[in-house]
Protein backbone atom coordinates (compact mmCIF):
# COMPACT_ATOMS: atom_id res chain seq x y z
CA UNK A 1 0.00 0.00 0.00
CA UNK A 2 1.51 3.30 -1.12
CA UNK A 3 0.77 6.18 1.24
CA UNK A 4 1.17 9.80 0.19
CA UNK A 5 1.88 12.38 2.88
CA UNK A 6 1.09 16.00 1.96
CA UNK A 7 3.01 18.83 3.60
CA UNK A 8 1.96 22.41 2.84
CA UNK A 9 4.66 24.73 4.14
CA UNK A 10 5.54 28.41 4.17
CA UNK A 11 8.47 29.82 6.14
CA UNK A 12 8.85 27.01 8.70
CA UNK A 13 12.58 26.37 8.59
CA UNK A 14 12.79 25.98 12.37
CA UNK A 15 10.07 23.32 12.83
CA UNK A 16 10.21 21.49 9.50
CA UNK A 17 13.32 19.38 10.30
CA UNK A 18 11.47 17.56 13.10
CA UNK A 19 8.57 16.78 10.77
CA UNK A 20 10.98 15.46 8.13
CA UNK A 21 12.87 13.36 10.67
CA UNK A 22 9.67 11.78 11.96
CA UNK A 23 8.66 10.85 8.43
CA UNK A 24 12.09 9.50 7.57
CA UNK A 25 11.95 7.14 10.55
CA UNK A 26 8.73 5.41 9.44
CA UNK A 27 9.01 1.66 8.97
CA UNK A 28 6.31 1.36 6.30
CA UNK A 29 8.14 0.62 3.02
CA UNK A 30 6.18 2.81 0.59
CA UNK A 31 5.71 6.43 1.67
CA UNK A 32 5.59 9.29 -0.82
CA UNK A 33 6.17 12.80 0.53
CA UNK A 34 4.48 15.55 -1.49
CA UNK A 35 5.69 18.99 -0.38
CA UNK A 36 3.88 22.12 -1.51
CA UNK A 37 5.91 25.19 -0.55
CA UNK A 38 4.31 28.60 -0.87
CA UNK A 39 7.52 30.39 -1.88
CA UNK A 40 9.37 30.42 1.44
CA UNK A 41 12.14 32.94 2.03
CA UNK A 42 13.40 31.89 5.49
CA UNK A 43 15.54 28.88 4.58
CA UNK A 44 12.70 26.34 4.33
CA UNK A 45 13.72 25.38 0.79
CA UNK A 46 17.32 24.91 1.89
CA UNK A 47 16.11 22.57 4.66
CA UNK A 48 14.11 20.55 2.14
CA UNK A 49 16.94 20.38 -0.40
CA UNK A 50 19.39 19.37 2.32
CA UNK A 51 17.21 16.34 3.03
CA UNK A 52 16.82 14.83 -0.44
CA UNK A 53 14.71 11.72 -0.93
CA UNK A 54 13.62 9.77 -3.97
CA UNK A 55 10.15 9.77 -2.44
CA UNK A 56 9.92 13.56 -2.02
CA UNK A 57 8.06 15.57 -4.64
CA UNK A 58 8.77 19.25 -4.03
CA UNK A 59 7.08 22.21 -5.72
CA UNK A 60 7.60 25.80 -4.61
CA UNK A 61 5.15 28.37 -5.95
CA UNK A 62 2.76 31.03 -4.63
CA UNK A 63 -0.59 29.67 -3.52
CA UNK A 64 -3.91 30.87 -2.16
CA UNK A 65 -3.35 29.72 1.40
CA UNK A 66 -2.86 26.45 3.24
CA UNK A 67 -5.95 24.67 1.90
CA UNK A 68 -5.19 25.65 -1.66
CA UNK A 69 -1.64 24.35 -1.15
CA UNK A 70 -2.94 21.08 0.31
CA UNK A 71 -5.29 20.67 -2.66
CA UNK A 72 -2.38 21.18 -5.04
CA UNK A 73 -0.38 18.57 -3.15
CA UNK A 74 -3.22 16.05 -3.25
CA UNK A 75 -3.57 16.55 -6.99
CA UNK A 76 0.13 15.66 -7.40
CA UNK A 77 0.05 12.62 -5.11
CA UNK A 78 0.19 9.09 -6.49
CA UNK A 79 -0.57 7.04 -3.37
CA UNK A 80 -3.48 4.75 -2.61
CA UNK A 81 -3.95 6.62 0.68
CA UNK A 82 -3.62 10.34 1.45
CA UNK A 83 -2.59 11.85 4.78
CA UNK A 84 -1.24 15.20 5.94
CA UNK A 85 1.83 16.18 7.92
CA UNK A 86 1.86 19.87 8.77
CA UNK A 87 5.22 21.56 9.02
CA UNK A 88 4.71 22.35 12.74
CA UNK A 89 3.74 18.76 13.57
CA UNK A 90 5.56 15.44 13.72
CA UNK A 91 4.61 11.77 13.77
CA UNK A 92 4.60 10.33 17.28
CA UNK A 93 6.82 7.32 16.53
CA UNK A 94 8.26 5.19 13.75
CA UNK A 95 5.26 2.85 13.51
CA UNK A 96 2.52 5.36 12.74
CA UNK A 97 2.29 4.81 8.98
CA UNK A 98 2.63 1.04 9.39
CA UNK A 99 -0.35 1.06 11.77
CA UNK A 100 -2.34 3.15 9.30
CA UNK A 101 -1.61 0.68 6.51
CA UNK A 102 -2.55 -2.26 8.71
CA UNK A 103 -5.93 -0.71 9.57
CA UNK A 104 -6.59 0.05 5.91
CA UNK A 105 -5.85 -3.53 4.91
CA UNK A 106 -9.55 -4.06 5.64
CA UNK A 107 -11.29 -3.18 2.34
CA UNK A 108 -14.43 -2.07 4.24
CA UNK A 109 -12.49 0.80 5.83
CA UNK A 110 -12.36 4.11 3.93
CA UNK A 111 -10.14 5.96 6.36
CA UNK A 112 -8.44 5.85 9.74
CA UNK A 113 -7.64 8.31 12.51
CA UNK A 114 -6.08 8.25 15.94
CA UNK A 115 -5.31 10.47 18.92
CA UNK A 116 -3.38 13.73 19.07
CA UNK A 117 -1.19 15.49 21.62
CA UNK A 118 -0.83 19.27 21.59
CA UNK A 119 2.69 20.13 22.72
CA UNK A 120 4.41 23.36 23.70
CA UNK A 121 6.09 25.12 20.79
CA UNK A 122 9.28 25.76 22.77
CA UNK A 123 9.41 22.34 24.48
CA UNK A 124 7.73 19.53 22.57
CA UNK A 125 8.21 17.13 25.50
CA UNK A 126 5.60 19.16 27.39
CA UNK A 127 2.07 17.99 26.52
CA UNK A 128 -0.49 20.75 26.97
CA UNK A 129 -3.66 19.12 25.64
CA UNK A 130 -4.58 15.49 25.02
CA UNK A 131 -7.16 14.82 22.32
CA UNK A 132 -8.50 11.30 22.85
CA UNK A 133 -11.08 11.02 20.12
CA UNK A 134 -12.64 7.60 20.67
CA UNK A 135 -14.67 5.51 18.23
CA UNK A 136 -16.67 7.31 15.57
CA UNK A 137 -20.44 7.19 15.98
CA UNK A 138 -22.53 9.36 13.58
CA UNK A 139 -24.64 10.74 16.44
CA UNK A 140 -21.51 12.37 17.87
CA UNK A 141 -21.39 14.85 14.99
CA UNK A 142 -24.31 16.85 16.42
CA UNK A 143 -22.32 17.18 19.65
CA UNK A 144 -19.46 18.80 17.75
CA UNK A 145 -17.31 15.68 17.48
CA UNK A 146 -14.74 15.29 14.74
CA UNK A 147 -11.63 13.14 14.27
CA UNK A 148 -8.31 14.93 14.84
CA UNK A 149 -7.64 16.17 11.34
CA UNK A 150 -3.81 15.77 11.43
CA UNK A 151 -4.29 12.07 12.21
CA UNK A 152 -6.76 11.36 9.40
CA UNK A 153 -5.76 9.14 6.45
CA UNK A 154 -8.20 8.51 3.60
CA UNK A 155 -8.30 6.29 0.57
CA UNK A 156 -7.76 8.31 -2.59
CA UNK A 157 -11.24 7.48 -3.91
CA UNK A 158 -12.86 9.31 -0.97
CA UNK A 159 -11.28 12.56 -2.12
CA UNK A 160 -11.99 11.86 -5.76
CA UNK A 161 -15.64 11.07 -5.04
CA UNK A 162 -16.46 13.71 -2.44
CA UNK A 163 -14.02 16.51 -3.14
CA UNK A 164 -10.97 18.20 -1.70
CA UNK A 165 -10.92 21.19 0.68
CA UNK A 166 -13.34 24.07 0.06
CA UNK A 167 -11.09 27.13 -0.02
CA UNK A 168 -14.01 29.47 0.73
CA UNK A 169 -13.39 28.31 4.30
CA UNK A 170 -10.18 30.03 5.36
CA UNK A 171 -9.75 28.41 8.79
CA UNK A 172 -12.28 25.56 9.04
CA UNK A 173 -11.99 23.90 5.62
CA UNK A 174 -10.77 20.75 7.33
CA UNK A 175 -13.90 20.60 9.49
CA UNK A 176 -16.20 21.22 6.54
CA UNK A 177 -14.45 18.56 4.48
CA UNK A 178 -14.65 15.97 7.24
CA UNK A 179 -18.37 16.63 7.69
CA UNK A 180 -18.84 16.31 3.92
CA UNK A 181 -16.98 13.00 3.78
CA UNK A 182 -18.80 11.60 6.80
CA UNK A 183 -22.32 12.92 6.18
CA UNK A 184 -22.61 12.98 2.40
CA UNK A 185 -20.02 10.31 1.67
CA UNK A 186 -21.04 8.05 4.56
CA UNK A 187 -17.45 6.84 4.72
CA UNK A 188 -16.40 4.14 7.17
CA UNK A 189 -13.67 5.14 9.61
CA UNK A 190 -11.48 2.96 11.81
CA UNK A 191 -9.99 4.28 15.04
CA UNK A 192 -6.38 3.60 16.07
CA UNK A 193 -6.49 4.11 19.87
CA UNK A 194 -3.12 5.74 20.37
CA UNK A 195 -1.35 9.03 19.72
CA UNK A 196 -0.33 9.32 16.07
CA UNK A 197 0.69 12.99 15.87
CA UNK A 198 2.29 15.62 18.09
CA UNK A 199 1.08 19.11 17.22
CA UNK A 200 2.62 22.37 18.38
CA UNK A 201 0.18 24.85 19.89
CA UNK A 202 -0.35 28.25 18.29
CA UNK A 203 -2.05 27.31 15.03
CA UNK A 204 -4.04 29.54 12.73
CA UNK A 205 -7.43 28.83 14.33
CA UNK A 206 -6.49 30.07 17.82
CA UNK A 207 -3.87 32.71 17.10
CA UNK A 208 -6.08 35.62 18.23
CA UNK A 209 -9.62 36.41 19.37
CA UNK A 210 -10.46 37.46 15.82
CA UNK A 211 -9.30 34.10 14.46
CA UNK A 212 -11.27 32.23 17.13
CA UNK A 213 -14.46 34.12 16.24
CA UNK A 214 -13.89 33.59 12.54
CA UNK A 215 -13.35 29.88 13.06
CA UNK A 216 -16.56 29.65 15.06
CA UNK A 217 -18.47 31.35 12.25
CA UNK A 218 -16.97 28.96 9.70
CA UNK A 219 -17.67 25.94 11.93
CA UNK A 220 -21.30 27.04 12.21
CA UNK A 221 -21.57 27.46 8.44
CA UNK A 222 -20.17 23.94 7.95
CA UNK A 223 -22.61 22.50 10.49
CA UNK A 224 -25.59 24.15 8.82
CA UNK A 225 -24.41 23.10 5.36
CA UNK A 226 -24.31 19.44 6.37
CA UNK A 227 -27.25 19.39 8.77
CA UNK A 228 -25.40 18.37 11.91
CA UNK A 229 -26.77 21.00 14.26
CA UNK A 230 -26.57 24.69 15.04
CA UNK A 231 -25.62 26.92 17.95
CA UNK A 232 -25.94 24.10 20.48
CA UNK A 233 -23.60 21.88 18.49
CA UNK A 234 -21.13 24.74 18.10
CA UNK A 235 -21.17 25.38 21.85
CA UNK A 236 -20.65 21.68 22.56
CA UNK A 237 -17.75 21.58 20.09
CA UNK A 238 -16.02 24.51 21.78
CA UNK A 239 -16.67 23.48 25.40
CA UNK A 240 -15.42 19.94 24.75
CA UNK A 241 -11.91 21.36 24.33
CA UNK A 242 -11.73 22.00 28.06
CA UNK A 243 -11.54 18.27 28.75
CA UNK A 244 -8.37 18.01 26.68
CA UNK A 245 -6.46 19.91 29.35
CA UNK A 246 -7.24 17.30 32.03
CA UNK A 247 -4.80 14.33 32.19
CA UNK A 248 -6.46 11.10 31.16
CA UNK A 249 -9.66 12.74 29.98
CA UNK A 250 -11.18 12.71 26.49
CA UNK A 251 -12.24 15.65 24.38
CA UNK A 252 -13.26 16.66 20.88
CA UNK A 253 -11.80 19.43 18.78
Amino acid sequence: MRISIITAVYNRATTLPEALDSLRRQTHPSVEHVVQDGGSTDGTLQVLRANPSEEMKLVSAPDGGIYDAVNCGIARASGDVIGLLHSDDYLADSGVIADVAEALADPAVDGVYGDLDYVAAADTSHVIRRWRSGQYVPAKLKRGWMPPHPTLYLRRQVLESWGYYDTSFHIAADYEAMLRWLVRGQIQLAYIPRVLVKMRVGGESNRSLGHILRKSREDYRAMRRHGVGGIGSLAAKNFSKLEQFLPGRQGNT
